[in-house]
């Protein structure tokens, strides 16, 4: 079974800046996608971003697009998410998720296994 913990969420100024992380344990997620979502209290899950399982590409939802970054580490077993010139619009629980494939994406059915969320919270 593959476990994904999140971490790193918490309260900032707007324009400040958070990294999360996504740690995994029970295997290595080196062959797979990884992605990040969010969602917001009475609002769908969102999609925000997706790194495939090279690291080389990436993929975000235009409103993040220039503050976001996804990032991943291998010999860790984690996915990053680091949050620049964040935004009150930004405050969500942010959850991680492993790909089924190599190659993420913004659709929720191409990712297996999700982690229990971090908030984040963005004041004016």
């Amino acid at each position: 079974q593959v476990q994904l913990v999140e971490s790193g969420g918490g309260l900032v100024q707007a324009g400040g800046s958070l990294r999360l992380s996504c740690a995994a344990s029970g295997r290595t997620f080196s062959t797979y996608a990884m992605g990040w979502f969010r969602q917001a209290p009475g609002k769908e899950r969102e999609f925000v971003a997706a790194i495939s399982w090279s690291g080389d590409r990436t993929y975000y939802t235009n409103s993040v697009k220039g503050r976001f970054t996804i990032s991943r580490e291998h010999a860790k077993n984690t996915v990053y998410l680091q949050m620049d010139n964040l935004k009150p619009n930004d405050t969500a629980v942010y959850y991680c998720a492993r790909g089924r494939l190599r190659i993420g994406g913004d659709d929720a059915r191409l990712y297996d296994y999700w982690g229990q969320g971090t908030q984040v919270t963005v004041s004016s």
